[in-house]
């Protein structure tokens, strides 16, 4: 600003920052009603983002779960294939003191037969299987025991191993498909006692408490024929873990 006085001119210096001053427009704040459709907009947002979360969590471990029992079937399945399907046809008095007994024994809901580990397990040659369903503190299971097929050391007990193959079990039968003579036709049966030769099929049914469908499994018996060969007593054990019979 300049202003002429006599004149002369003088230079007069005016303080500018008022022009910088903010108008009453720019010093409003949010109202109350943007404050609070912005709090409901972070609400929406979080509900849907934690809910978001929880679905990916439940299908994870849905999935989690879904693999377990998938992995529980194939463990079982593969025990039954892996021993029950090349089972022996042994005779010997060893599983029945004093009396000369047939390895393969099943009933309704426990099987015994004798099968061989390969050799590089910890304990190869032939073993005695036991399969029994238990009941303890309220819940059945299905265990397996495991005993070598020889004659114990004087003075000794056969070492026995005992696993528990399956846990939580509301339902396990056992049926047999076979004749006796192995020729003629075969028919199911629920016990296998007693007999002088292997059933030609074993079929399993397991179901479990959590209500899981399990597929009814069937185990073709690769060694059906036995003969006087096969036969092992007490002081006849150096060759068992020898195949004896081969399909």
């Amino acid at each position: 600003m300049r202003i002429k006085v006599q004149g002369t001119r003088y230079k007069v210096k005016t303080d500018r920052s008022l022009d910088y001053l903010p108008c009453a427009a720019h010093l409003r704040g949010f109202t109350l009603i943007e404050v609070l459709i912005a709090m409901t907009l972070l609400g929406i947002m979080m509900v849907l983002l934690f809910t978001s979360l929880k679905i990916c969590a439940d299908s994870w471990e849905k999935g989690e779960s879904k693999i377990t029992d998938v992995n529980e079937i194939a463990v079982v399945y593969n025990f039954f294939q892996r021993d029950l399907s090349v089972a022996r046809p042994l005779w010997n008095e060893l599983l029945v003191e004093g009396e000369k007994a047939f390895s393969f024994q099943g009933k309704a809901q426990s099987l015994q037969f004798v099968s061989a580990f390969p050799a590089s397990a910890a304990r190869s040659g032939l073993q005695v299987f036991s399969i029994d369903l238990l009941e303890e503190d309220n819940e059945r299971f299905i265990r397996v025991t495991v005993v070598p097929f020889a004659a114990p050391a004087e003075g000794e007990e056969w070492p026995k191993e005992e696993v528990t193959l399956i846990k939580h079990v509301s339902e396990f039968t056992l049926a047999y498909f076979g004749s006796e003579d192995g020729v003629s036709e075969g028919v199911w049966a629920e016990e296998w006692l007693n007999k002088t030769t292997l059933p030609r099929l074993v079929k399993i049914n397991i179901n479990l408490d959590n209500g899981i469908y399990w597929p009814e499994m069937i185990i073709d018996l690769k060694v059906t024929d036995t003969s006087d060969s096969a036969s092992l007593g007490f002081g006849n054990t150096g060759n068992i873990n020898q195949p004896l019979v081969h399909q």
